[in-house]
């Protein structure tokens, strides 16, 4: 299994258009996004993301949060753990949350994930996605299930 780990973020004149441009700040944009759950097989590769074809049907987990309120610190996190088994990810996000808070609560949970099955952690990622909102912005992190 081969998955890309990206994030973004921007503005928009509402929280859809905010959300739309994060996803194509992430490279992400222009497909469509199927949420899953937070499982990967075992040795799952991370690779840079490479252009999709748009309107392709793309697997995820997603970690997303729109805000309209000025001034608001927002933050999306995930976490990827990787074990010769299988794999685990988690997400979380966060309003006026100190960032490092959100990374940490990311990384305790995949890192419980993981020992509940019982799984040695070979590689383990964090990417986050944060701003200060101006007007109405939204963040976006994101685990992208590449087609073999």
């Amino acid at each position: 299994m081969k998955i890309s780990i990206v994030s973004g973020k921007d503005e928009g004149p509402t929280k859809l258009n905010a959300f739309d441009n994060a996803l194509a700040d992430a490279g992400i944009g222009d497909v469509n996004l199927i949420k899953v759950s937070s499982m990967l097989s075992g040795n799952t590769q991370i690779t840079e993301l490479k252009p999709l074809k748009p309107g392709t049907m793309v697997n995820c987990v997603l970690s997303t949060i729109t805000s309209d309120n000025p001034g608001d610190n927002i933050i999306a996190a995930i976490a990827v753990a990787i074990g010769d088994e299988l794999g685990c990810v988690v997400e979380k996000t966060g309003i006026n949350k100190e960032k490092q808070d959100i990374i940490d609560e990311v990384i305790y949970m995949v890192k419980y994930m993981m020992k509940k099955r019982n799984v040695e952690i070979k590689n383990l990622v964090v990417k986050e996605s944060s701003t200060t909102v101006e007007n109405i912005a939204s963040v976006v992190s994101c685990v992208v299930y590449l087609e073999e």
